[in-house]
C-alpha cells in the first residue's frame, strides 16, 4: 500500500470518527422564575437562563422550584426535572399538545387521593364490567339516558320529582305494595279493553256526581 492510499484511508476514517460524535451537554441545577414577559428562567448561580419544559417532565414547573437542567446550546436549556418545591404549590401534571394514554398492559392502575376532580368537555368510559362504591352518590345534568337489557335496583327509599313524566311499557307494568295511593289534582283516567276493580272486603265510590255507562 503506497503513502497516497494510507494518507486517503486516514482521512476517510477520521471523517467517520468526526461524524459519530455526540452532541455534548451540561447540566445545572437552578431556580426557576419567570420574566416580565411570562417567559421561564433558570438562576443558576451568576447565570439565568431562558428554559423550556422538557417533554419527559410532565411535572409543571413553577416559580420557586429546585429544578435540574441540560444545556446543549447556549439558547437552549430544558428543564428536565423538579428537584424541590415550596410547600403549598399545587402539583399539575400537564403534557402539552396532541394526546396523552396511560398504560398498564396486563396489570393494573390505581388512583388514591383524598379527592378528585375530573373536568372534561367529553368523557368515554368503555369496560366490561365496572363497580361504583360510595357512601353518597350525586348524578347532575342537563340530560340523562341509560340504555340496557335489564335495570335492578334496591332502595330503602325513593323520593321522584318531575314536571312531566310519561311512562310505556310492550309488557306487564305491575306494582305491588302494601298500600298504594293514586292522587290528581283534576284528572285521573282509567282506561283498558277490559278493566276490572277487585276488593276483597270493600269497593267504595264516592263523588258529587258518579255516573256508569
Amino acid at each position: 500500500m503506497n503513502n497516497e492510499t494510507t494518507t486517503l484511508t486516514k482521512a476517510r476514517t477520521g471523517k467517520k470518527s468526526q461524524a459519530a460524535k455526540a452532541i455534548p451537554g451540561e447540566w445545572c441545577v437552578g431556580i426557576l422564575g419567570i420574566d416580565a414577559k411570562g417567559r421561564q428562567v433558570v438562576a443558576s448561580g451568576d447565570l439565568k437562563l431562558r428554559a423550556r419544559r422538557a417533554a419527559s417532565c410532565l411535572l409543571e414547573p413553577a416559580a420557586g422550584d429546585s429544578v435540574a437542567c441540560l444545556r446543549i446550546a447556549p439558547d437552549e436549556v430544558w428543564v428536565m426535572a423538579v428537584l424541590q418545591r415550596e410547600e403549598g404549590t399545587a402539583n399539575v401534571v400537564n403534557c402539552e399538545g396532541g394526546g396523552m394514554r396511560i398504560a398498564a398492559e396486563g396489570g393494573r392502575i390505581e388512583l388514591a387521593a383524598e379527592e378528585l376532580d375530573i373536568a372534561t368537555q367529553r368523557t368515554r368510559l368503555a369496560t366490561d364490567s365496572a363497580d361504583v362504591v360510595g357512601r353518597q352518590l350525586s348524578v347532575v345534568g342537563t340530560s340523562l339516558k341509560l340504555v340496557g337489557s335489564v335495570l335492578s335496583s334496591v332502595m330503602d327509599r325513593v323520593q321522584h320529582f318531575s314536571r312531566h313524566y310519561l311512562r310505556t311499557t310492550d309488557g306487564i307494568d305491575r306494582v305491588s305494595a302494601t298500600h298504594v295511593e293514586c292522587e290528581a289534582q283534576q284528572l285521573m283516567r282509567l282506561e283498558g279493553e277490559h278493566t276490572l276493580v277487585n276488593g276483597r272486603e270493600l269497593v267504595k265510590a264516592r263523588g258529587a256526581q258518579i255516573h256508569f255507562g
